[in-house]
């Protein structure tokens, strides 16, 4: 089986959970440390999949790599290479398919719920790790949203930034975060008060470490169920040969 690639582009942004999944059901990943000088992939045929994890810059930035990114995402996606995007995968998704990025309303930090939508694709994805209100577990650090590109379905949606989620075939692009481990967390917070700094009172889109710390242990297992669920229904898409 090939490979999925991972597309690292800040350092403190790696795979998370989703390179544990991936091992768990021994399929084999290959790291592209995009904030380490390597090149985007100018194919995905070496590839079974494509992932895109997080990080600190914005789509309409003027870096190379961008661009490279957007065009491997078309690329993937006229083969029907299944891609997922995970915070600024999700935009570089949107933005490669026709979607835009901007500023959101509000930045969103930290422990969060979404809710999914009504429709046939958020069925699909979410199956029954919902709890009764169609609500699920989700964690946020982000100041940009993107639009649902043409062609693509919403999924999942809050009230802080309507677009979290949105599926196009075998892909998903994502705004929120499930990959995220403990330890990541804590790393991320390191960066807390540069990312709050002129906000004389915190919107209640944005936590404090404190309160993303005392609830990580109630949290995390709800985001690890979504994040097997998704990642489960993003390998079926997967070529096996």
């Amino acid at each position: 089986m090939k490979p999925v690639a991972i597309c690292r582009h800040t350092r403190t942004e790696g795979p998370g959970y989703f390179a544990t999944f991936l091992e768990q059901h021994s399929i084999p990943w290959q790291l592209i440390a995009i904030d380490s000088g390597e090149s985007v992939p100018t194919s995905p045929d070496a590839f079974s999949g494509i992932c895109l994890m997080g990080g600190t810059v914005s789509v309409n930035d003027p870096l190379p790599w961008i661009g490279q990114s957007c065009h491997l995402i078309r690329e993937a996606v006229a083969r029907n290479i299944p891609i997922i995007g995970h915070c600024l995968g999700g935009q570089l998704m949107s933005k490669a398919l026709g979607g835009q990025v901007k500023k959101n309303a509000v930045k969103e930090i930290g422990w969060g719920q979404a809710s999914t939508e009504r429709n046939n694709e958020a069925a699909r994805w979410f199956g029954d790790n919902t709890d009764e209100d169609g609500l699920v577990t989700v964690f946020q650090w982000h100041g940009e949203t993107f639009s649902v590109p043409p062609g693509a379905t919403r999924i999942l949606t809050n009230p802080f930034c309507a677009n979290q989620m949105f599926v196009l075939g075998p892909h998903l692009g994502m705004q929120c975060h499930v990959e995220m481990t403990p330890e990541m967390i804590d790393s991320w917070n390191n960066g807390w008060a540069s990312e709050t700094q002129g906000l004389d009172l915190l919107p209640p889109s944005i936590q404090t470490p404190e309160e993303m710390r005392r609830e990580t242990p109630q949290r995390l297992p709800a985001m690890r169920r979504l994040a097997e669920q998704l990642y489960s229904v993003w390998i079926s898409g997967l070529a096996r040969n």
